[in-house]
């Protein structure tokens, strides 16, 4: 069965990432065609990434590195459920991130954002980080707004239209997942390799 993992993108007390997670856990649960696990990145603790070498050239030192990077290769693919800080991804977030590479090349990508612009500006950042680690990321996203779906700014409140949207990107993730598992299992030759 294809294993997708609804990963956090917080880890500071009163985060509403894990919320958002266990929300979407519970509309994708309600599908067959994939398992979901929410992955949440604070039950990892990692350090600042300070690695002797870069994840492509081996795996991580630390304990807490190997850890995480064995967790996220157990998927085929990835929900990011992103919040938006300055413009951009979590800190947190993108620490985890950089402790990967093999563990999540050639898989696909999904998201849930929220900020103040719906969290689209982190999530264009983090296509672009994924794009180099070599995951393919879907177009459909789930874009929430503070405004209005969390009320007071603080308790989760999705509305209608935050709702249906998370199937629609589900339904390209999905898609998109078992074709980088074909990718995966070598059924593709690289472009031009029979010209």
């Amino acid at each position: 069965m294809t294993k997708i993992a609804i990963v956090t993108g917080s880890v500071r007390p009163g985060r509403q990432s894990l919320n958002v997670a266990s929300w979407v856990k519970s509309i994708a649960d309600q599908r067959s065609d994939a398992e979901f696990e929410v992955v949440d990145i604070a039950d990892f603790d990692l350090p600042i990434w300070a690695e002797p070498t870069p994840p492509s050239w081996g795996p991580a030192q630390s304990a807490e590195g190997q850890a995480w990077a064995a967790k996220m290769a157990e998927f085929d693919g990835y929900v990011f459920v992103v919040s938006e800080y300055n413009h951009s991804i979590t800190g947190a977030l993108k620490n985890a991130l950089d402790y990967l590479a093999s563990e999540v090349n050639n898989k696909a990508a999904g998201f849930v954002s929220y900020g103040s612009a719906g969290g689209a500006r982190a999530v264009e950042h983090l296509r672009g980080i994924l794009s180099e680690q070599q995951v393919a990321h879907v177009r459909n996203a789930v874009l929430m707004s503070l405004f209005t779906d969390f009320e007071n700014f603080s308790i989760f409140t999705p509305t209608e239209p935050a709702a249906a949207s998370v199937e629609p990107m589900l339904d390209q993730l999905v898609v998109w997942t078992k074709a980088m598992e074909a990718v995966r299992a070598g059924q593709f030759s690289p472009v031009g390799a029979n010209a």
